[in-house]
C-alpha cells in the first residue's frame, strides 16, 4: 500500500500448505497437551466412551481401538466432548458431498469455486481464506454477515468482502443440492424468490453442535438441551452430582479460553468447596478476517433489549492515526455507554488489531 512497494505470490502448494498445517496442529497437541499428561500423573486411555451404570452409582465403559473394553469407576466425572459442525437435512446435500471447516482443512487442492452456506464466524474465515488462496466465493447468508456483532460490522464486512471478489447472498436458504458432471448446483430461497448457484465444492458453516451423542447420559440421569447440549448451572454442574461438564458440549460460547476456564472451575467445585461460578459478562470475541472483528460486553441491540438506555459513538479508522499510518483505514470503532451516567457497557470494532481493542475493552468493562 505504500508508493514504491511491489508484492507478488506464486501459486498455492496446497499439499504443502496442509503438511504444514497438520505438523504444526499435531506439534502444539503433543506439547501442550498429551506429553504433560504424565507430569500430572494422568492416566490416558484412547477409546469411545459411554455411561452405564446408575444415576447414584455411575460408570464410564471405554472401548478401545484394539477391542478391549473396561469399566471405570470414578468420585468423579467431567465431560468435554465438545462440539462438532452442524448440517442440516437439505434434500440432496449428503449424496452431493460438503465440506465442513474441519474436512475443508484437509484439501490437497484449492477449490476451483466455493460455494458457503453461512454468515458467521467461521463461514467468514473460511470464505476469506479460500478467496485468497484462489478459489472464487460465493456465500449464502440468511439474513447479514457477523449478525451476532454490530450492523457496522455487518457492512464493514461486506464492503471488504466486495472488494476483495466474494459474492454475499443474502436472505438465501438452500433447498436442494445436486451433483453433475460440471459440479454442484444449490437451489435456493433467496429473497422471496428462487436462485440457481453452481461451484465445484460446496462448504457448509451454519454452526456447530455439542457433541453427546452415543455416550449415554440418560442412563445416568444426565440431561440434555434441545441441541444435545449438556445442562448445567452457574458451577458446571449437570443433575448428576458426581458428573460435570466443561467447554462446548454445555452449548455456551465456543471459546478456547471459556473451555479452559470451566475445566478448572468444575475441578475445583467437585473436589473442594469452592462453589465457584462461571461469569460471562466481560468475554472478548474475535473474528479471524482481515481486518478482525473484535467485541466485548453488550451490542447497541442487546443493551437496548435489556432495558438500558444508551448512547452509541462510531469512530471511522480514517479518523485513527495508526490506521492512517498503516493505509490501510477499513473498519471503525464503536462504543455503547449507558446515557446519563457514560458506563461504557460495550464495544466493538473492525480493524487490524481488532482482537487487542476487544481485550483493552475487558479491562475497561
Amino acid at each position: 500500500r505504500f508508493p514504491g512497494v511491489a508484492t507478488s505470490a506464486g501459486p498455492v502448494d496446497m499439499p504443502a500448505l496442509i503438511q504444514g498445517k497438520a505438523a504444526l496442529v499435531e506439534s502444539m497437541r503433543s506439547e501442550k497437551y498429551v506429553d504433560l499428561a504424565a507430569d500430572y500423573g494422568w492416566t490416558m486411555i484412547s477409546g469411545d466412551a459411554s455411561f452405564t451404570g446408575t444415576q447414584n452409582a455411575p460408570l464410564l465403559r471405554v472401548a478401545s481401538p484394539d477391542g478391549t473394553v473396561r469399566t471405570i469407576e470414578a468420585g468423579h466425572y467431567l465431560v468435554a466432548t465438545g462440539a462438532a459442525p452442524w448440517v442440516p437435512s437439505v434434500p440432496g446435500l449428503a449424496e452431493a458431498g460438503y465440506l465442513t471447516s474441519t474436512t475443508a482443512m484437509e484439501l490437497d487442492e484449492v477449490p476451483e469455486s466455493l460455494l458457503v452456506l453461512g454468515g458467521g464466524y467461521v463461514a467468514l474465515e473460511m470464505a476469506q481464506l479460500f478467496s485468497r488462496l484462489g478459489s472464487r466465493v460465493t456465500m449464502l447468508v440468511r439474513s447479514r454477515l457477523a449478525s451476532q456483532e454490530e450492523p457496522e460490522a455487518s457492512k464493514a464486512l461486506a464492503g471488504v468482502f466486495a472488494d476483495e471478489g466474494i459474492r454475499v447472498v443474502r436472505r438465501a436458504m438452500a433447498d436442494s443440492v445436486a451433483s453433475g458432471p460440471d459440479g454442484i448446483s444449490v437451489t435456493a430461497s433467496v429473497a422471496g424468490g428462487e436462485e440457481v448457484f453452481r461451484a465445484s465444492h460446496i462448504l457448509v458453516a451454519l454452526g456447530r453442535r455439542p457433541v453427546t451423542e452415543g455416550l449415554d447420559l440418560d442412563a445416568v440421569g444426565v440431561k440434555i438441551g434441545a441441541t444435545g447440549e449438556i445442562l448445567v448451572d452457574s458451577r458446571l454442574a449437570t443433575s448428576n452430582p458426581r458428573i460435570w461438564a466443561a467447554g462446548d458440549v454445555t452449548g455456551h460460547r465456543e471459546f478456547v479460553y471459556v473451555a479452559a476456564a470451566h475445566g478448572a472451575m468444575a475441578v475445583d467445585n467437585a473436589f473442594t468447596d469452592a462453589l465457584a461460578e462461571v461469569d460471562y459478562r466481560h468475554l472478548p470475541r474475535v473474528t479471524f478476517t482481515s481486518p478482525a472483528i473484535g467485541s466485548v460486553g453488550m451490542t447497541e441491540k442487546e443493551a437496548v433489549a435489556a432495558g438500558i438506555r444508551c448512547e452509541c459513538r462510531v469512530l471511522p479508522l480514517e479518523y485513527v492515526p495508526r490506521a492512517v499510518v498503516n493505509r490501510d483505514t477499513r473498519g471503525f470503532i464503536k462504543v455503547v455507554a449507558e446515557l446519563g451516567t457514560g458506563r461504557i457497557l460495550g464495544i466493538s470494532a473492525v480493524a487490524k488489531d481488532a482482537g487487542e481493542i476487544a481485550a483493552a475493552g475487558v479491562y475497561i468493562l
